[in-house]
């Protein structure tokens, strides 16, 4: 693993020993941390406002001793003001820190960014493109909070047409076994069609819906997501989204007891407070988790076979 782009690049067996890592990497951020990292240092180049994945990014850096440099208003904080491209700002920042962990308001910009860097470069959101570490935690929570992601039911809530959350974990999840997917959404945000192509050509099952009730009652996993406001082209197309999918106890009392709910965050009201209480109630959880992912990434793309050696012998201690 070097850079971290897509969804797309990822295998199962891949997935298994990231997963596998993240777990370890829990047991390694209760226990104090780890020097993995000492001496490197993480460029955190955010174009776009974010408060999990930076801060996520920068803890788990952190806690393998890295350091990190970081800039939050990247299109405002930065000489992308003054005109410069982002590839020069890649090639500048690459010769100053060890990794980039890069979000952009363009898709396809963390590609660009891997052309020219002579580091790492981790996709940390692209426009409405995708979100790769965001896919990867969501998977690994519902492995944790379900003990499979195979043979599950999942129903994905909200914008599907920008949400780039959705997309990255629809790629991913065709990577596992008899999974059905259930696109639920507004008229005007649909799931794209690049997005079922490639569902098409796996040979995954899924179905588009638009209520949220019906569906509610069939999934083990229920993925609510926000109606994103800055990404619609017009605010008459936002009113005619926003609000139509809410989780209240009217939900929950259809779902099964077993089935958990996710959010990438942050929620703009889809999902009512009151649900926070209920056990299914999964999203902060899953926020946790990503600290735990994005360590083991950062380990993997700086350090490669010696944090595999490192980790493997933690494995043997932990209990």
């Amino acid at each position: 693993m070097y850079h971290v782009l897509s969804a797309h690049q990822f295998d199962r067996n891949q997935l298994d020993q990231l997963f596998r890592m993240a777990e370890i990497m829990e047991y390694t951020a209760a226990n104090g941390g780890s020097n993995l990292l000492n001496g490197k240092i993480m460029a955190a180049l955010f174009f776009e406002p974010s408060t999990r994945t930076r801060f996520s990014f920068e803890s788990a850096m952190m806690r393998l001793g890295g350091k990190v440099i970081s800039t939050e208003n990247a299109s405002q904080f930065s000489s992308a003001i003054k005109g410069e491209t982002l590839e020069d700002s890649i090639r500048v920042i690459s010769s100053y820190a060890d990794v980039i962990v890069l979000r952009h308001n363009e898709v396809g910009a963390a590609t660009r960014a891997a052309k020219v860097s002579s580091i790492p470069v981790i996709n940390a959101g692209d426009g409405a493109g995708e979100h790769p570490t965001q896919s990867l935690l969501d998977l690994f929570t519902i492995q944790k909070e379900r003990g499979s992601i195979d043979n599950i039911r999942i129903a994905m809530v909200g914008d599907l047409t920008y949400g780039r959350t959705v997309h990255s974990l629809s790629y991913m999840l065709a990577k596992y076994k008899n999974v059905t997917i259930y696109f639920v959404s507004p008229e005007n945000c649909p799931i794209p069609k690049k997005v079922k192509d490639y569902l098409d050509e796996q040979g995954v099952t899924y179905f588009e819906e638009n209520d949220l009730h019906e569906v509610a009652a069939k999934v083990d996993v229920l993925y609510m997501t926000r109606i994103q406001k800055e990404r619609f082209p017009s605010g008459e197309e936002y009113l005619n989204a926003a609000g139509r999918y809410v989780i209240d106890e009217k939900v929950l009392k259809l779902m099964d007891e077993k089935a958990i709910i996710l959010h990438p965050l942050p929620r703009a009201g889809e999902i009512l407070p009151e649900v926070d209480a209920d056990p299914r109630a999964a999203y902060f959880r899953q926020a946790k988790n990503g600290v735990y992912i994005r360590m083991a990434l950062l380990a993997y793309c700086l350090e490669g076979k010696q944090a595999g050696a490192e980790l493997e012998a933690l494995a043997k201690v932990m209990v």
